[in-house]
Formats: C-alpha cells, sequence, structure tokens
C-alpha cells in the first residue's frame, strides 16, 4: 500500500449512504471525497487524483456506467479501480456495468469488510501493474525492439523461438582515438561525453527505422531490417556523422570522431548463451564483415560494401565515392570497398519517416 492515503471518491446521491461509506473508509485508513452527482464526479475525477472510485448505478445527470464510460476513456484512469454499488433488484445491470469497464460490484447495503478487502485487492493489483510498466519504461533502455518482442513471447510461450536466417543491413559505429583520449581527460568526463555522443547514435538509428543489437565499449552495432533498410542506413550514418562534426568538444577541447561500417547480408538472429544469460543477437559473416569496415574506416567517414552499393543505388541523393579493392581477413578475394560520401541535395529525409512503429 502506498505511503499517503489513497483517495477514494464515492459517488452517490442518496446522504446517508454517502456518510457511511465515507465512515467505512476512513476507518480503514483512506482520504474520502464524495458527489451527489455525475456531472460532479467527473469534476471531480479531472481536478484530483483518485484511486478508486466508488459509484452508484442510478444517479442524477449522468448514470453512473455512463460515468465509468467516461473516466475509462481519460488516460490517467484507465486501470483504476471501479467498483459499482448495486441493490438486488439492479443486478441484471451487471453485464452493461462491466462492459463499460468496471472493475467490480458491491451489493447494498455494504459489508465494511468485503469492501475494505475488495479495495485492497483491486489497488494492490493496480500498484504491482504499474509497477511492471515503470520497469518495462526502463528496460526499453537497455533492450532492443526485436528482443523485448522475444521476451514478451517467451512469457507468453514459455518456449525459446528458434533462430531465423533475415537478409539485413548491420551497422558498426567506433569513436577513434578513445584509448589515447582517456590519458589526457578524466574518466568522469570521458564517460559523460561518450555517453551523450552514444545516446545521440542510438537516438539517429531510431528515428531512421534501425534498432541498436549492443553496445560494445565505445562504439554500437545496429540492424535495420525493414524494404528500406539500406537508404534507412546509409541515412542514419550520415547524419551520425553530421552530428558528431557539431557535438560538444570532452574538456571543451577534444574531440569525438568516429567511423562506420555497414554491411548487407544474412544473418541468424537468436538467443546465444545459456539458461541463466542469453544474449538475442544477430551473427553471421555479414556481422563480421561489417564489423571489418567499420575498423577499416577512417575518422568520421563511412565504409560500405557493394552488396549494400547496390541495394542503395536506387535513391539518387545518395553519393559514393569509387571503390577501392581491399583484403579483408578471412576472405579468399579482395572486398570492393565504397565510402558514402553525403547525401546529394543538401538535404536528408526527416528521421519520423522512417521511425519504428
Amino acid at each position: 500500500m502506498p505511503t499517503d492515503k489513497p483517495t477514494i471518491l464515492v459517488a452517490d446521491d442518496d446522504a446517508t449512504t454517502r456518510t457511511v461509506l465515507t465512515k467505512m473508509l476512513e476507518k480503514d485508513g483512506y482520504r474520502v471525497v464524495s458527489a451527489d452527482r455525475g456531472e460532479k464526479c467527473l469534476f471531480l475525477a479531472l481536478e484530483k487524483h483518485i484511486d478508486s472510485f466508488l459509484i452508484d448505478i442510478r444517479m442524477p445527470g449522468l448514470s453512473g456506467i455512463e460515468i465509468c464510460r467516461r473516466l475509462r476513456a481519460i488516460e490517467h484512469y484507465k486501470v483504476t479501480p471501479i467498483m459499482f454499488i448495486t441493490s438486488l433488484d439492479e443486478a441484471t445491470n451487471l453485464r452493461e456495468v462491466f462492459d463499460a469497464g468496471a472493475t467490480d460490484f458491491l451489493t447494498k447495503p455494504v459489508n465494511q469488510i468485503i469492501l475494505g478487502t475488495r479495495l485492497r485487492s483491486h489497488l494492490q493489483k493496480v500498484e504491482f501493474f504499474l509497477e511492471k510498466e515503470k520497469i518495462r519504461k526502463y528496460s526499453n533502455r537497455y533492450i532492443s525492439t526485436r528482443t523485448q518482442r522475444m521476451v514478451e513471447a517467451y512469457s507468453i510461450t514459455g518456449m525459446l523461438p528458434s533462430p531465423e536466417l533475415h537478409n539485413v543491413c548491420v551497422m558498426f559505429t567506433d569513436i577513434r582515438g578513445f584509448t589515447s583520449l582517456a590519458h589526457k581527460v578524466s574518466l568522469e568526463e570521458l564517460f559523460e561525453g561518450l555517453s551523450r555522443h552514444l545516446g545521440m547514435q542510438v537516438e539517429t538509428v531510431y528515428e531512421y527505422g534501425g534498432y541498436i543489437d549492443k553496445f560494445g565499449g565505445d562504439g554500437l552495432m545496429a540492424i535495420f531490417d525493414s524494404e528500406n533498410m539500406a537508404e534507412q542506413a546509409c541515412y542514419a550514418a550520415l547524419r551520425i556523422i553530421e552530428s558528431s562534426r557539431d557535438f560538444d568538444k570532452i574538456a571543451g577541447e577534444h574531440t569525438l570522431s568516429v567511423g562506420i561500417g555497414i554491411h548487407y547480408g544474412q544473418v541468424l538472429i537468436g538467443n546465444i548463451g545459456s539458461a541463466e544469460h542469453l544474449d538475442y543477437s544477430a551473427i553471421g559473416e555479414a556481422v563480421n564483415l561489417a564489423s571489418r569496415l567499420c575498423q577499416l574506416a577512417e575518422p568520421m567517414n563511412i565504409n560500405i560494401s557493394d552488396d549494400l552499393v547496390e541495394l542503395a543505388r536506387a535513391d539518387s541523393n545518395l553519393q559514393f565515392t569509387a571503390p577501392t579493392s581491399i583484403k579483408i581477413k578471412g576472405l579468399n578475394e579482395p572486398m570492393q570497398v565504397y565510402q558514402l560520401v553525403r547525401a546529394g541535395g543538401g538535404r536528408m529525409p526527416e528521421q519520423n519517416r522512417y521511425r519504428r512503429s
């Protein structure tokens, strides 16, 4: 139970009923406000924070059922307990009561023990629900959207999904000169600057329709997997470079230069690890090649593979340098590597055009 007294709104046109219920609730430690008409009930609900409602079905003006419908239309009261007070001859209305969004009902005369027990139970359920929503909200900052969907499915089915093959664009970023910078500024300043820079990268990736697969020290790995994945990855990379140029210097004098590598290919996405600790991630040659392209990228440059260029050429706004033949460790033949230079026309599409739902 919350430390502050929960506030209960009693809505009933009968003064005696309001008085009796108020005494019962105050005896159990609740704060009570009351209304004798439906319109006043809604006014108080908007004016105050109400933790639960006790509403009579038959009210002058707006009926109890209509009040319930309107309360459920208010975001703040989507899950708030709404309990109806009914007489025996009103039992036929119970289906309509629950269809309107009621949580529970009590018959007159109201028994204090039943009222107190049910009310505590409903308030505890709401408190538990809100706590779970808070955890979910905060976990969204640490877990990719794909992983969240997998965890939700796992919690329902009890089975981990089988690994699946996907054609995706993989992007790696890496801060250049980070190790040497660590010897020049304090760890606190370095951590704060890196955190803000990675935060900018994360926001950019999501704005352009990708998601973060993992962080790796001073960089990240992102996946783009929708219909326009090639242009999404390219525009996200260009935006990261552009934003890095305007980024605040560490300790007022040290810049953070980023190198980026992007490759298009097939990956296997699934759970890796043990029963105690799992990582839901993408693996495969496409991941390794994107990582190598990032390692080879000069500061503030974007290396992309010929596979990605073939997809991205459809967008005439994207411009590339002539390819360079580079020997990549693990490959028998040299790889044709391009640099993504900029978006033609001086203007890139708005990020929200691509943002994941």
